[in-house]
């Protein structure tokens, strides 16, 4: 591609303006990869202790509400009663361009929906569970999606600095070079040329 380019000062001012370019966006896209990298193995490392603590939700939840249906039999009428929840919020932060979601549940305090005639303790315990489960949910929820956001957005970041690292600077390296080399060449060739034609003027008036 070098050879295309005709070799002028204007060209060469050219090149260099546009490997600088080049590596400074380099430079720029190498620091966000980190960036988002330190954000991602940060959120890796809360995602594995959020699914421990969820298993351990979710299993102490079924369990008591085993206990429930054991002492109370089928307790469907009685989740019918309790009203959907719409007191999740879904807002996002930026990291480096990328948006993150930042789940939340408006903190109330946790009410009793459905008749306590007919019910006992061990239904109120599952249903404070799921409770905790829900929460639990809502923050592994926001973890992982950032860790999926990020990981797409490291991938990214990393294809485009490998495209500059690997073929932008070097294109451009290589024309400055070609451009460089061929008016250096050049210089010496006139600088050549006005020798011999001093040298030939002297000759003729001696």
């Amino acid at each position: 591609m070098a050879e295309q380019i005709f070799p002028t000062k204007g060209n060469l001012m050219n090149a260099k303006k546009s490997l600088a370019l080049s590596q400074l966006g380099y430079e720029l896209l190498d620091r966000k990869r980190n960036i988002l990298i330190r954000e991602l193995m940060s959120l890796v490392d809360d995602a594995k202790g959020l699914r421990g603590s969820i298993e351990e939700a979710y299993s102490e939840a079924y369990t008591a509400l085993q206990r429930a249906q054991l002492t109370m039999g089928i307790v469907e009428q009685v989740a019918q009663a309790v009203p959907v929840d719409n007191s999740v919020e879904v807002k996002y932060r930026s990291v480096m361009g990328v948006e993150l979601p930042k789940v939340t549940i408006k903190k109330k305090k946790l009410k009793i929906s459905y008749g306590l005639y007919h019910t006992n303790d061990e239904l109120d315990y599952a249903y404070y569970c799921f409770d905790r489960v829900k929460q639990l949910t809502a923050v592994l929820a926001e973890v992982e999606n950032s860790i999926y956001r990020l990981a797409i957005a490291v991938k990214k970041t990393q294809s485009r600095a490998n495209a500059l690292k690997n073929i932008m600077i070097p294109k451009f390296q290589g024309v400055v070079k070609f451009i460089s080399d061929s008016l250096e060449e050049k210089e010496r060739e006139d600088f050549s040329r006005l020798k011999v034609i001093k040298l030939q003027k002297s000759k003729k008036n001696v």
